[in-house]
């Protein structure tokens, strides 16, 4: 999408700091960091929200966060993380590029558990 912010972060146009990347993925830090370890997960790939996901995009979105599952301890993750990905404004998602919020390094809200 050509306003999409997270396009272009994918695309080199908006600098970020990077993690991981691959022919799927992108890993970066979130700007704004809700827990003390806080990446975000692009599929390279736009899409608003998973409900506009054909099959065949779930399941590289799937290998995209086994491989994450692979990582944790070059991620810092070894204790326990959280995956999030909101749906829509009324659920808090701020930008309409898929993105799951990778979040750990601490003990998350106790009211979530």
């Amino acid at each position: 999408m050509e306003n999409c912010i997270f396009c272009k972060i994918i695309k080199g146009e908006i600098p970020s700091a990077k993690i991981y990347e691959d022919e799927d993925m992108l890993i970066i830090k979130d700007v704004n960091p809700q827990a003390k370890i806080h990446y975000l997960l692009l599929p390279k790939q736009h899409f608003a929200n998973i409900v506009e996901m054909t099959d065949a995009q779930a399941q590289t979105l799937a290998r995209c966060i086994k491989k994450l599952s692979n990582m944790v301890d070059e991620l810092g993750l070894q204790d326990g993380f959280r995956l999030v990905s909101n749906k829509g404004a009324h659920a808090c998602q701020s930008v309409e590029h898929l993105h799951i919020h990778i979040l750990g390094g601490q003990q998350l809200d106790d009211r979530m558990c």
